[in-house]
């Protein structure tokens, strides 16, 4: 005799899986655009503009586009491009994989939360004061590239914060996901965004930084005031709340998760860290260090705070270990996307898309064509929500149409750093946007509507910010 259950895990021959339908995996999208790239190798005529070498950067020479015989894909030059992605991309791919081996290190070391929960603790009874403390401690995490995909656990900090304040699981979000990418969104020292997209711009490693700063600031200002602003009402009437407010009685509620310990060897691993950083801004300016130097110098801080952390060295090993395993998701679409743009290199149709798309961009004015690639690569953020993907994909493109429009790299890499940025807190392609909401129990529709105010403002301030850098001709180059 056959049981209910034994039928459910032997399902009979005539029983089909059902099929639904999901949004696609970002490989599955990128494998798309891949074909769709050798597809256009067949169709898009080819050929290429002049190049000349300006201070040790390549540029495009204006007006110089010519055809050239068409040298499509074949079938097994797709797989070639693939494993010619990963290479090319080895140095960028081994960045994102020491980045988060080395702060898998500081986070296991416990300093990162108990940080945290020490900030929450000094402003107990403040209420602006500690929603401005935890915003503004996320945003810096944001910032350097620390806390961006790993910010999903501390929501549930975050939850805990907004019941202990009487307010929303919204508020609770916005001072964790929302404040993280408030400072992802200008990434002053993140490797992920601004430090590839720089390295594939041929524009020195984190110049610029100054302007981004200011632009930070201001953001992150911003976003927290407008979340204030949102509490207040909800202090003052628990009614004006989206969602409703955290009820006390939650069973998964605990007082414990806001208790840990932040200890001296906590403060020297984090002093540690933020000097290494330094450091390594310094270096980038005396020395010239490059996005290798980068990568060699997160394996230095992963190992500094292991020993501090008095981890022995199989645990410091391990723990590294697991940080690179955590990202290798994100660390391999680098390759991926460089795949599509070996296609359309190899096949010289790259320079005819420039082409096409500087013929409509010539008629306006540097500033419209800086603001263009702005909403362009907050289009492309929704099929490609991937920071680092959608740097390789589009900086090639981005750098020579800069050259051509009259607008500096500098500027086309933080067009891109905004696109992207801004409709991570959004598009629900985005997963840790998806992955936060749950945790906190908030549905997409309630934070879009709560998110779409600020993501107007931050568009104004990013336009404002970068007429500004377009007029100074915003560089080195």
């Amino acid at each position: 005799m056959v049981t209910s259950r034994e039928k459910e895990h032997n399902p009979q021959p005539n029983e089909r899986k059902k099929w639904k339908l999901e949004m696609p995996d970002t490989y599955v999208i990128l494998f798309l655009v891949l074909l769709v790239a050798v597809a256009a190798t067949y169709i898009v005529p080819a050929g290429s503009f002049e190049r000349e070498t300006i201070e040790g950067v390549e540029r495009v020479i204006p007006n110089t586009y010519e055809q050239a015989d068409k040298d499509p894909t074949g079938f097994m030059d797709i797989f070639l491009a693939l494993q010619e992605g990963m290479v090319q991309s080895g140095g960028l791919i081994f960045l994102v994989l020491f980045a988060g081996g080395a702060f898998e290190v500081v986070e296991r070391s416990g300093a990162i939360k108990g940080g945290i929960l020490r900030a929450v603790d000094k402003t107990k009874g403040k209420e602006f004061l500690l929603i401005a403390l935890v915003s503004i401690l996320f945003a810096l995490g944001g910032a350097v590239g620390a806390v961006a995909n790993s910010i999903i656990p501390f929501v549930a900090i975050g939850v805990i914060i907004a019941r202990a304040l009487k307010l929303d699981a919204i508020v609770a979000v916005a001072i964790t996901f929302g404040a993280t990418f408030a400072g992802f969104n200008v990434g002053f020292l993140n490797p992920y965004t601004v430090g590839i997209a720089q390295t594939v711009a041929d524009v020195p490693l984190f110049s610029g930084m100054l302007l981004r700063v200011v632009a930070f600031v201001v953001i992150v200002g911003v976003t927290i005031l407008y979340t204030w602003r949102y509490a207040k009402k909800i202090i003052d009437d628990p009614s004006k709340s989206l969602i409703g407010v955290l009820d006390d009685s939650d069973p998964n509620a605990s007082a414990e998760d806001l208790i840990a310990p932040f200890t001296g060897r906590h403060k020297v691993i984090l002093s540690f860290v933020g000097l290494c950083l330094a450091f390594f801004v310094f270096a980038t300016i005396k020395f010239q260090w490059s996005i290798d130097h980068m990568a060699a110098f997160f394996i230095i801080i992963g190992i500094g705070s292991g020993i501090i952390a008095k981890m022995n060295y199989n645990e410091i090993t391990i723990t590294f270990l697991d940080g690179c395993k955590n990202i290798v998701y994100g660390a391999l679409i680098i390759g991926v996307a460089r795949a599509i743009l070996i296609v359309m290199e190899n096949a010289q149709i790259l320079d005819t898309f420039v082409q096409a798309l500087s013929v409509p961009l010539a008629s306006l004015s540097p500033v419209f064509g800086a603001l263009g690639m702005f909403v362009a690569n907050g289009v492309m953020n929704f099929f490609i929500p991937s920071g680092s993907g959608q740097a390789i994909i589009a900086m090639p493109i981005l750098s020579p149409l800069a050259d051509m429009i009259g607008v500096t790299r500098q500027v086309a890499v933080q067009a891109y750093q905004f696109g992207d940025g801004f409709t991570n807190s959004i598009f629900p392609t985005s997963g840790p946007l998806m992955a936060s909401l749950a945790v906190a129990g908030v549905a997409w529709v309630k934070w879009a509507k709560w998110m779409l105010p600020l993501l107007l403002i931050w568009t104004v301030i990013a336009v404002i910010m970068l007429t500004f850098a377009v007029m100074i001709g915003w560089g080195p180059v």
